[in-house]
Parts: C-alpha cells; sequence; structure tokens
C-alpha cells in the first residue's frame, strides 16, 4: 500500500481537481475559441485550459504565469494517470529524504524549467513545434532522475512490460527516449528532457554543497 507524503498527496490532489474541473467546464461551459495561440493543434477549449495551459511565447495567449500552472494540466486520463503513479510511487522516497521544503522546491523547479527548455528548444534552437504545454511530465522526470542519482540500485518494478528494473537504467532509458522521440508531434519531449538536465544539475549542486 502506498504511504503518500504531505507535498506528494498535495499535489496529486491538485492535479486531480484541475483535472476533473476541466473536464466539468468543458461539458458545462461554453468552449473558448483561441484562435492560433495552440498552432497547428488549434481547437476551441475549456475556460480552465485556456488560461492555465502553457502557450507559445509567440502567441497572444502567453502569460508568464503558464510556465507555472501548466504543470497541474493533463491532456488526458492516461496522462494523468501515469505521471501521478510516477509521482505515487518515487515522490514520498525523496520527499522523506529531503524533507517537505526541499522536494517542493526540486519539483517546483524542475517543473518550471521543463517549460522553459521546450520554449528554448522550439523558439531559439527551431527544432520541433510549440503548439501548447500541459502536463507534470517535466517535474516527474526531474525526479525521476534524482532517483536514479541518488538510488541508483534501487530496482523498480515496470507495468509495462512488468520487470524490475534498476533506477539508473530506467532514468537513461527514460531520458533517451524523450531524446530520440519525434519532437514535431503533440508530445512535449523535450520538456521531458529538460525535466532530466534541470533534476541532474540540481542534485550536482546539492552534492557540491555537501548536502
Amino acid at each position: 500500500m502506498l504511504r503518500l507524503t504531505p507535498v506528494v498527496r498535495n499535489l496529486i490532489m491538485i492535479n486531480v481537481l484541475i483535472f476533473v474541473g476541466s473536464f466539468l467546464a468543458g461539458k458545462l461551459t461554453p468552449l473558448v475559441d483561441i484562435g492560433g495561440c495552440f498552432g497547428p493543434f488549434s481547437h476551441p477549449v475549456d475556460i480552465i485550459s485556456a488560461y492555465l495551459s502553457l502557450y507559445g511565447p509567440h502567441t497572444d495567449c502567453f502569460r508568464p504565469y503558464q510556465l507555472f500552472t501548466y504543470m497541474f494540466m493533463h491532456g488526458g486520463i492516461s496522462h494523468i494517470f501515469f505521471n501521478m503513479l510516477t509521482l505515487a510511487f518515487m515522490g514520498p522516497i525523496l520527499e522523506s529524504y529531503w524533507g517537505t521544503k526541499r522536494f517542493t522546491i526540486f519539483y517546483l523547479i524542475t517543473g518550471v524549467g521543463a517549460g522553459i527548455f521546450n520554449i528554448f528548444v522550439s523558439q531559439v534552437l527551431h527544432i520541433g513545434s510549440f503548439g501548447v504545454m500541459v502536463g507534470a511530465s517535466g517535474a516527474i522526470y526531474g525526479l525521476l532522475t534524482a532517483f536514479g542519482m541518488l538510488f541508483p540500485n534501487m530496482e523498480i518494478q515496470l507495468l509495462i512490460p512488468p520487470i524490475p528494473i534498476k533506477a539508473k537504467y530506467l532514468v537513461l532509458l527514460l531520458g533517451g527516449l524523450s531524446f530520440l522521440m519525434d519532437p514535431s508531434g503533440n508530445t512535449a519531449h523535450f520538456a521531458h528532457l529538460g525535466g532530466v538536465i534541470f533534476g541532474f544539475f540540481i542534485i550536482t549542486a546539492w552534492r557540491r554543497q555537501g548536502n
């Protein structure tokens, strides 16, 4: 049975509440047509998605606060399920190891950093495309990186396929897949890579400080 720590529990609750609220808003209220803000994926959305999702800085819909709010939005059941499942498995171990404050700082920095990195890659390096970005995946990949660096030989039981794998290999596998995936689709693969990169540098900096 999973034993959720305080911050992990609150994060899961917030994500689920916003997901349900977005679903109900889409069913009960008129959809908002935000024109070309989604890039090639333009379509009317519910009012919550319209304000909390992260849009490209080249659009009129971009707001700086979206770099924070986007990580609490999700695009579907499977998206939120696997993100929250990973958070529920790894988050409590890291929160217990670091403490509430440091865990919260790490989660938020990797989440925001993933959004910034994805924007940098698409808008500055002109690799892939940037439509709209939602999901906690950047922060989740940051947690995976931390887990792999702090507990490299701990075995994690995968769901698909149902086999155990050491944390260090899982991080390398997921980070590599994010880098190799086609960045032109509807998944922000470079955001995943951004979470890995920010997570790596944060852990490295903390180690140098002797923490």
